[in-house]
């Protein structure tokens, strides 16, 4: 059935490029729209109509779905009747625990451990549900993916809600997604046809954009070379497939899969480094735009390649459709480029490699080709900013974006903490390269936590969580953790954020801390890395403890039977007390810190490291930050291999561009 659907979308897919570029389906092409219409909206507190709509779907779809995964959470508890409250005796189903899940980012690591994490959750995979947390992903909201997570999400999400099982059953097929044997710069391995064929395609594809009109960067190329991966069964690896395409998806129109999310930074040229204050943009199958008050609004992203002014067409009734390119976007959220240049010199390469790649690393830097660039900028002249900030995004006539790991929070986390969505629970799938050992430490967490303390995201609430020391010497960044567990300690937020499971990224069964720079990986290495991240998510197989599905329902539940004072299983109250983190710090003479005691610290300490104003910071992005090894992409290892295929690859790169 899915296959059948899947040649069905492949047909679709062509019919929509025709309608707009018959001779080169990525290139943006010319579309009739209504005389008066507005592409842009207010994101003050509101969500989209499409949204809304969308979710009153998924809503009914999730009923059925959690209320299966609970009972059997709850199957052994002496006192099920919280369940009644839940079901029976609701009257909407808007009352149920709305569950995201969030993927961090961190290359073809993140992607495949990360895959592992949602098999586990997938009642779809293939023992899950005697083994795993099977239907948790059926009963979440929302899905949301950044840089390597976000190829994961895309996959999934825009080959007809495929699942991570048919993705490994398909492994021996010649449309195989993620056959990684060969890495994306040489994808023929010894066979110099084929590797020239694909980048001669590629440049096709890359050139007619810029033949017609529009601004190209390295984020093209990169796009189109990670397309080939993720959507084979499409022509040239989905040419001319773009992100709205999915709202046309019976699957997605009704809502049997989560609302997908995508992450990105905003960067402006000349810099380098950005910090906690850059501005978060979303994209997502409606629109892309962001929260923040240097923005405050959305877009419609079938339409975002049109000329504008705030939000109009220059051109009354005449829209560009197809700059919403699905590899694009998804590069957009991965620029690992500008990853090289960042760290090139923490890197134990010979000193004339370093300068060597350095040079020209620098030189794409200035020219801004390291950077996704949307052109014509979407939100020229939108008025919805506050007063209180920068203009800069809305003056100017271009608007560019990089990697959404790049201001330290490698999960996905901000979209997910808008009071507006409501959320009971994310579950932060982290698969970050934090340690020397590439490891993730926590760090995602204290960079989201400490964000609402800056003027950027004086709009959000995020639960208590203990700095990444502490994660380290507790042992938090090994085994899943909850946090915000209790909401009356955190009242002194500006709202109840959600509860937040924590699950990290350790070796069960594999050492799955590869490097983010490993381009290839064989067939026994993708397996091996997504069962293990399966381990990851369910305490090895519910060997390690048993009681733990039990207790991701008691999560699930918290902010629901806090709520709405329901009574809570006492197995519930066991569980926390294993799995919550109770406020505990390292290194200091202090157990059991108080919540607002700790809040109040690290609130002062967020303010006083991240002193930049959000006009010099999301705007120019000069002010520099201490950077975590892994923000999405960047790890403090390029190893010689990748360097030999940067040299093989560089000279096509520049040829292209």
């Amino acid at each position: 059935m899915q296959l059948c659907n899947l040649l069905l979308l492949s047909v679709t897919v062509q019919n929509v490029v025709l309608a707009w570029s018959p001779t080169n389906g990525y290139a943006p092409g010319n579309v009739t729209c209504d005389n008066d219409i507005n592409i842009i909206r207010n994101a003050s507190g509101t969500l989209s109509s499409n949204e809304t709509n969308w979710l009153e779907k998924r809503e009914v779809v999730v009923e059925e779905a959690l209320q299966s995964f609970l009972k059997r959470a709850f199957t052994n508890f002496s006192d099920s009747s919280i369940l009644d409250h839940l079901f029976k005796n609701s009257s909407s189903t808007s009352n149920l625990p709305k569950i995201a899940i969030a993927a961090s980012g961190g290359g073809y690591r993140a992607m495949l451990s990360g895959a592992g994490m949602i098999s586990a959750m997938d009642n779809r995979t293939r023992g899950a549900n005697e083994h795993g947390l099977g239907g948790l992903l059926q009963s979440s909201t929302y899905l949301a993916g950044l840089s390597g997570g976000n190829w994961l999400t895309s996959t999934l999400s825009w080959n007809n809600w495929t699942s991570v099982q048919d993705i490994l059953d398909g492994f021996d097929n010649d449309t195989a997604i993620w056959d990684l044997e060969h890495s994306l710069l040489t994808p023929g391995g010894i066979n110099i046809v084929t590797t020239y064929e694909r980048w001669n395609h590629i440049s096709d594809a890359v050139e007619s954009k810029s033949d017609s009109g529009f601004n190209t960067s390295l984020a093209d190329i990169w796009g189109r070379s990670l397309s080939y991966y993720f959507w084979p069964s499409l022509y040239r690896g989905g040419v001319g497939y773009t992100w709205s395409t999915l709202r046309e998806a019976e699957v997605f129109q009704n809502a049997e899969m989560p609302f997908p999310i995508t992450l990105a930074d905003g960067r402006y040229p000349g810099t380098t480094v950005i910090n906690l204050n850059a501005t978060n943009f979303e994209f997502n199958p409606f629109e892309m735009g962001s929260w923040d008050p240097t923005l405050n609004a959305f877009a419609d992203v079938k339409y975002i390649g049109t000329n504008v002014s705030n939000g109009k067409p220059v051109n009354q009734g005449h829209c560009i459709a197809g700059f919403d390119n699905t590899g694009f976007i998804t590069a957009t959220s991965s620029t690992l480029f500008n990853q090289f240049l960042l760290q090139i010199n923490s890197t134990s390469l010979p000193s004339f490699l370093t300068n060597f790649i350095t040079h020209y690393l620098e030189e794409l830097s200035r020219d801004s080709d390291d950077i996704a660039i949307y052109a014509p900028n979407p939100f020229k002249a939108t008025e919805f900013v506050d007063s209180n900030y920068s203009t800069s995004i809305v003056d100017s006539d271009y608007l560019y974006l990089v990697d959404g790991g790049e201001d330290n929070q490698n999960i996905p986390l901000t979209p997910l903490i808008q009071k507006v969505r409501d959320v009971d629970v994310i579950f932060a799938l982290d698969n970050s390269a934090d340690t020397d050992q590439y490891w993730p430490d926590g760090a995602s967490l204290v960079n989201t936590y400490q964000r609402q303390f800056v003027k950027q995201g004086s709009n959000l609430a995020f639960p208590y969580v203990p700095d990444v020391d502490t994660f380290v010497d507790l042992g938090l960044n090994t085994k899943p953790t909850f946090f915000g567990c209790d909401a009356n300690n955190l009242t002194d937020l500006d709202y109840i954020p959600p509860l937040v499971v924590y699950i990290p990224n350790a070796e069960y069964s594999y050492a799955s801390n590869q490097s983010t720079f490993k381009l290839s990986y064989s067939e026994k290495e993708r397996i091996s890395m997504i069962r293990n991240g399966f381990e990851a998510a369910s305490m090895n197989n519910l060997t390690d403890d048993s009681s733990f599905l039990s207790c991701v329902g008691c999560a699930i539940i918290r902010r629901q039977q806090q709520g709405n004072n329901f009574t809570l299983p006492s197995e519930c109250e066991t569980c926390f007390t294993n799995y919550c983190w109770n406020g505990t710090i390292s290194n200091k003479n202090i157990s059991g810190l108080n919540n607002s005691d700790f809040a109040s610290t690290a609130a002062a300490s967020a303010v006083s490291s991240i002193s930049a104003s959000v006009s010099d910071v999301s705007v120019t992005g000069s002010t520099t930050s201490t950077r975590n090894k892994d923000s999405g992409a960047n790890v403090l290892e390029i190893n010689n291999s990748i360097v030999a295929e940067l040299f093989s690859i560089f000279s096509i790169i520049f040829s292209l561009i």
